[in-house]
């Protein structure tokens, strides 16, 4: 497949889980459009990677959280590449704390980032899909919005809301050629997780039965097959990359 076939969109691309989603898509088929929102030098470099190695990919500054944002995003990306075939819903943020002491602010942002984000870039990806009779929208979800997790109430709650999100928007669309799943990591090796004591990482492994942490590129090689053509047939699943974690 040529790389100019299929142009995908990756909120949160230019580190973690959503560099690797990023790069691993402009392998596989796709040109890429990078976005962020503070940290601008690593979705260049993101962009400068895949460039180096053949691709295609531009980064676009945007707020997923403000609508006036996201349309301008999405109409940047279109001007840019035409279209929008794959969207990776990953931008995303924590401010942990046990749910009598989050602040109603801490909440509401969490909500925002997660949930709001995905409902108003879904909602413009699939213009572009609908048109085409064609799409993949790839939520990022996590193994907590499944299982719950202590002193992430806000974190967990956008989570689970994102399940169910998905799985309606895959209703509504699934007779247009567009497909709409849920990626849930468990632990992987990025940011946060590498700041985490080294009593704590072992308490989170002891539970997890292949006994270590993901990778990104584990959970960008999935993302990779469910925006293939090869997945058309999968929508409204949320498929856990764990390692084990949260079993039955």
């Amino acid at each position: 497949m040529n790389k100019s076939q299929r142009i995908a969109l990756v909120t949160g691309g230019g580190r973690g889980i959503g560099k690797a989603i990023a790069l691993e898509l402009s392998r596989s088929f796709a040109s890429v459009a990078i976005n962020y929102l503070h940290d601008k030098e690593s979705a260049e470099k993101t962009v400068e990677l895949i460039t180096k190695a053949g691709g295609i990919a531009k980064a676009f500054q945007a707020d997923v959280t403000k609508q006036d944002d996201v349309e301008k995003l999405f109409n940047a990306v279109v001007t840019e590449f035409g279209k929008v075939d794959i969207l990776v819903n990953n931008a995303g943020t924590v401010k942990d704390s046990l749910i009598v002491r989050m602040d109603v602010e801490d909440f509401d942002e969490i909500l925002n980032v997660h949930l709001r984000g995905t409902f108003l870039c879904t909602k413009l990806a699939l213009r572009s899909m609908i048109k085409n009779r064609w799409g993949r929208v790839i939520n990022i979800g996590s193994v907590v919005g499944i299982a719950g997790n202590v002193g992430q109430a806000n974190y967990t709650a956008a989570k689970a809301a994102g399940i169910g999100l998905t799985k309606t928007v895959a209703k509504e669309v699934a007779t247009r050629g567009i497909t709409v799943n849920c990626i849930a990591p468990g632990f992987i090796t990025t940011d946060i997780v590498k700041n985490l004591t080294p009593e704590f990482t072992q308490k989170i492994l002891d539970h997890i039965a292949m006994g270590r942490f993901g990778e990104p590129e584990e959970v960008a090689r999935l993302a990779a097959f469910i925006a293939s053509e090869e997945s058309g047939y999968i929508t409204g699943q949320t498929i856990s990359i764990d390692g084990g974690l949260v079993l039955g």
